[in-house]
């Protein structure tokens, strides 16, 4: 993913051999759609005419009667596909209308582009830098069944603690104990070579990565971080992320999930993500004497994220499952304040480095969010309610600094620290309620966020809630 004109594109198709071209795009919930074009189709006109789709028939676009839309690739976006045996080359597009041929409004890429050009539109900053965590679980085996008469889930892993008991074959031990997977050495870690193989691939598309590791969870949690980037290249880097993990696990016979929760009992996945303002190359947020090296802006900044959490979780933190992996404990981000090096807040100023490497590298790190989010809606919701802080210059006083352990507070103490809430439900009440930061600039717009909304109360909220639950059967069948 390097910076390439319509020509490079297709001087990098012949010179690759390409014999097929992969249009993707990501639907309102977060999901990569595509369609594949024979190379031979493609010219420089694909890139101003586009490729027609059936917008009718993706997850929160267009009504039936308006269900023609177009792809337009962006060129800088390409890559050849690092696992399909046919020769393929991948490009991100936006959608766009066909008789407009203005972008469509509920493309999620353009919300985030929107998001981008508001930022330099206020003067305030020129450049958003966005670095997401992204955790995720490699497991050997998933089931997962919903019937009227049955209903449930089986996971399986080789480094899962449930099976340091197995004896239907050989067993070698070194099983992980909960909340004991963080940084273990192989044999411990199984999946090193796993991890190791995703990032030389994202390095071999262009996406370089910092760092990979096993995450605080048994059962194959991992990690692998990515270099910072700005707004909409981060986006498109983090649904680059999740093919390549999951397409990698797949090669290796397992399986791959970016649930907040998918175990009971352990750490769950988060996003968590840092972010910084830059004006001119330098770097905003950067206040040396203030709380954490951070500038007075920053704080402005955090007071936004911090003033609208209980509405940006609605974008964030978007799914049921979110709300099972947000509870006290298991290094959940539930309290509503900031602190440096403290993981209970859900701002947190990060503190490796300091003086003048503090004033490059000094950035916030915005916890709650968790990998079901869609990334380009996430980033851009973030940017809004940090720059609404900054531009109303909002007090952080009220949210910390909070240097304690908040879980071993007295009670009349702990009391006083709010919480995020605590279902899906309020979140998306929440954002209903308090959107009007999101909508400055045209950044977001009512019609998408109803939309959002609406999806999300009627497809995923009420059809979890009319089902009955295995633990209602524990707790009430005798009853």
């Amino acid at each position: 993913m390097v910076p390439r004109t319509p020509s490079d594109v297709l001087a990098l198709i012949k010179e690759k051999g390409v014999q097929i071209v992969d249009l993707r795009f990501t639907d309102l919930p977060g999901t990569w759609q595509h369609a594949s074009v024979p190379a031979s189709q493609v010219d420089l006109s694909t890139f101003t005419k586009g490729i027609g789709f059936d917008g009718s028939s993706i997850r929160g676009f267009q009504a039936i009667q308006e269900s023609d839309m177009l792809l337009l690739p962006d060129p800088n976006t390409a890559f050849v596909d690092p696992f399909l045996e046919i020769p393929t080359l991948v490009m991100i597009c936006d959608v766009v209308d066909p008789e407009t041929r203005a972008p469509y409004s509920r493309d999620p890429r353009y919300v985030a582009r929107k998001a981008e050009a508001y930022l330099k539109e206020t003067g305030i900053a020129d450049t958003s830098f966005w670095g997401p965590e992204i955790e995720f679980f490699i497991f050997d085996h998933v089931t997962y069944e919903v019937t009227p008469h049955r209903s449930g889930y089986c996971i399986d892993s080789r480094e899962g603690i449930w099976n340091s008991g197995n004896g239907e074959g050989k067993n070698l031990g070194y099983k992980i104990r909960p909340k004991e997977g963080y940084f273990p050495a192989p044999p411990s870690d199984t999946f090193q070579d796993i991890r190791s193989e995703a990032a030389l691939i994202l390095e071999q598309i262009g996406i370089p990565v910092e760092m990979h590791h096993h995450e605080v969870a048994t059962a194959g949690q991992a990690e692998v971080d990515m270099e910072r980037d700005t707004l909409v290249r981060m986006a498109d880097k983090v649904m680059v992320y999740k093919y390549v993990m999951r397409n990698v696990a797949r090669r290796h016979g397992c399986t791959v999930t970016f649930m907040p929760k998918p175990l009971f009992g352990d750490n769950g996945n988060g996003m968590h993500t840092h972010q910084s303002l830059w004006k001119d190359g330098r770097n905003l947020f950067y206040g040396e004497g203030g709380y954490a090296e951070l500038s007075p802006l920053a704080l402005h900044y955090v007071a936004g994220l911090l003033t609208h959490v209980d509405a940006l979780l609605g974008l964030t933190s978007p799914t049921t499952n979110s709300y099972k992996r947000l509870v006290p404990h298991y290094e959940a981000p539930v309290n509503v304040a900031f602190s440096k090096r403290n993981r209970s807040a859900c701002v947190r100023i990060p503190m490796y480095h300091f003086g003048a490497e503090s004033a490059a590298s000094k950035r916030i790190e915005f916890r709650p969010p968790d990998p079901s989010c869609n990334p380009y809606l996430a980033f851009a919701a973030m940017l809004m309610a940090g720059l609404d802080g900054v531009r109303r210059k909002l007090d952080p006083s009220p949210f910390g600094p909070l240097d304690v352990n908040t879980y071993e507070l007295p009670p009349e103490e702990a009391a006083k620290v709010k919480s995020v809430p605590g279902s899906l439900a309020a979140v998306l009440d929440a954002l209903e309620a308090d959107c009007e930061f999101l909508l400055e600039g045209d950044v977001f717009t009512r019609d998408l966020l109803d939309t959002w909304i609406a999806y999300k109360r009627e497809r995923e909220l009420h059809e979890v809630n009319i089902r009955p639950h295995p633990y209602e059967f524990y707790l009430y069948f005798d009853i």
